[in-house]
């Protein structure tokens, strides 16, 4: 079952969580709140999709700490960071580690809204893109090793004779190799199939 995008706001201010709580359930999101990066990441559940929104400077592990700690941990989660004592140096180390957003407070409301549904909505493009990864990489590993050796050949433009000619064995049995190479990738063509090796050549 699909879960519903949800808004985790890591932040060591009460008031500062209730108020977010409160402002994403005026629009319909539903949002999760932490006192600390340490009771976030004991909750952390990487399948959930949504959100994440950072306070930077907090006791204990900062919220720099905890993205270099999700970053660790291969984690697509976007973070929109946060903070009442922003700087230049600080918003740039942020982003250079893979930070969706920085906003300085006090932000607007709606500039935070704003930043939130584009983050939702780049966080299901990444979770789309990483589920087709692992279904090409699911197809692929059920081939056999000859079954691999003529989809490799097949994606570098090769035609059965010539695949023939490279691996020793008849065009017919190429033939019959293909069919099998085409079902068990769930292609439609071969262009279908160089896609495929693209897409998983592709950083994640």
């Amino acid at each position: 079952m699909k879960k519903n995008p949800v808004v985790m706001v890591v932040d060591d201010d009460s008031g500062v969580r209730n108020a977010m709580r409160a402002l994403l359930k005026s629009v319909g999101l539903n949002a999760t709140l932490y006192g600390s990066a340490q009771e976030f990441l004991g909750a952390y559940d990487p399948h959930q999709p949504g959100c994440l929104l950072l306070d930077i400077r907090m006791p204990g592990m900062s919220g720099m700490e905890l993205q270099q700690e999700l970053n660790l941990r291969g984690a697509v989660v976007p973070v929109i960071f946060m903070s009442g004592h922003a700087d230049i140096p600080m918003a740039v180390e942020a982003m250079q580690h893979g930070a969706f957003d920085f906003l300085q407070k006090p932000f607007r409301d709606q500039d935070l809204l704003d930043r939130i549904q584009k983050a939702i909505a780049k966080d299901a493009e990444r979770r789309l893109a990483l589920g087709e990864r692992s279904r090409i990489k699911s197809h692929l590993e059920s081939l056999t090793e000859r079954e691999r050796e003529v989809l490799d050949l097949l994606t570098t433009g090769k035609q059965n004779k010539q695949i023939a000619q490279d691996l020793g064995v008849s065009p017919r049995t190429i033939e019959i190799h293909r069919a099998r190479v085409m079902e068990k990738m769930d292609a439609q063509s071969v262009a279908e199939l160089v896609r495929m090796m693209m897409d998983l050549r592709q950083p994640a």
